[in-house]
């Protein structure tokens, strides 16, 4: 079988859990002697892939120019678009391959496809259920219906992304829909040493809109202020804006709630020493950060809704996303009893078992079969 894998993800993100998913898939897809797969990367900054067994140290003299210019100090990542594109039109012009594999939802690909099979994996259907936070929300929900309908066959992240796309597009063919859950790449390195509070709980990735930041700001308020050696570490996101400082400050928290950048390979170790790691976003198609706490043995506090009950199963505390006492109560719940945190701790290192990418990678492999027999 010879798959053509395309660059939207890894165009798009020099991290993120989409690029990630098709790194870790194709990588184990990459060792079977009877596979053959075709990545147009000509360029990517993309951090997975370049540091994968995918990445080919070969360079173009395309992909040469695009590191001088960048060396110059000019922006090239409409250039690091237009290469790839044009590798990929390339592969798809000469036939020779069995399926093709967009990784976003731009239908470039498809006057070049002719009768070939394509599988499109949906992530989730947020701009579809929260388009009041997604200035282009009407316009990303109409790319994806068009590859959703002419696909071969779907990937749904979880069941629940399942459920919303039969839900908002109950005229698509359910039978075409595979459920693929992700796989966990997180390790901890005992050797990185963090500049880390020694007691906090874990907040991690962006901040923005529907992850709920504020929500749970509110809920710790009081938690953070009857507890002044307790931190609410932010890992990533970027650092806070003006707005987000001036709302700290507010609640005289800003020497309680504090923003960290990480290398990947430290992310394990954020988990494992915080007390708690708390997801409060109001939806998520899937949700790799549950994946990577349970991975390293910290207590998941998520709330009860999406496909956050499909992912953490028994070993998730759940809370009621519309109150953020509740979340309280289910933070402090944990804080005051460590027997409890080593509880759902212990159930968290027992659900992971079920999520691994080897099997995640076998399941795609089928899809892809499907697709290319019509079975």
């Amino acid at each position: 079988m010879k798959i053509i894998l395309d660059s939207q993800a890894f165009d798009m993100q020099q991290y993120g859990g989409i690029s990630r998913y098709y790194t870790e898939i194709f990588s184990v897809l990459s060792q079977q002697k009877d596979i053959r797969i075709e990545i147009p990367l000509g360029y990517t900054h993309n951090v997975y892939f370049n540091e994968s067994i995918l990445h080919k140290n070969k360079k173009s003299v395309a992909a040469l120019w695009l590191y001088l210019l960048e060396k110059a100090g000019l922006s090239i990542r409409k250039k690091i678009k237009k290469l790839n594109r044009t590798e990929t039109k390339k592969l798809l012009l000469k036939q020779d391959f069995d399926v093709f594999v967009p990784t976003y939802y731009d239908s470039y690909f498809l006057e070049d496809l002719r009768n070939k099979p394509f599988v499109l994996t949906v992530y989730d259907m947020i701009h579809e259920l929260l388009p009041q936070y997604f200035s282009d929300a009407s316009k990303m929900a109409e790319k994806k219906l068009f590859l959703i309908e002419k696909a071969t066959r779907i990937i749904a992240v979880s069941e629940n992304t399942k459920k919303d796309i039969l839900k908002f597009y109950p005229h698509i063919d359910e039978s075409k829909i595979d459920v693929v859950y992700h796989g966990s790449s997180i390790k901890i390195n005992e050797n990185i040493k963090n500049d880390l509070p020694e007691n906090y709980i874990l907040y991690v990735g962006s901040r923005e809109n529907y992850k709920n930041f504020d929500f749970l700001v509110q809920a710790l308020k009081e938690i953070l202020q009857q507890n002044p050696e307790l931190h609410l570490v932010c890992a990533g996101g970027k650092e806070f804006s003006k707005t987000e400082i001036e709302f700290v400050k507010s609640l005289n928290l800003e020497n309680q709630i504090i923003q960290k950048d990480f290398d990947e390979e430290a992310l394990g170790s954020f988990y494992k020493n915080a007390k708690c790691f708390v997801f409060p976003s109001l939806y998520e198609g899937f949700g790799i950060p549950v994946l990577e706490s349970m991975a390293c043995g910290c207590p998941v506090v998520l709330g009860n809704h999406s496909s956050f009950p499909e992912v953490a199963g028994d070993a998730g505390v759940y809370f009621d996303i519309n109150d953020n006492k509740d979340l309280t109560v289910k933070i402090n719940e944990l804080l005051q009893n460590p027997a409890l945190q080593n509880e759902y701790a212990t159930k968290g290192l027992q659900q992971i078992q079920k999520f691994n990418w080897e099997d995640a990678a076998k399941e795609c492999l089928n899809v892809y079969k499907k697709a290319i027999t019509g079975f």
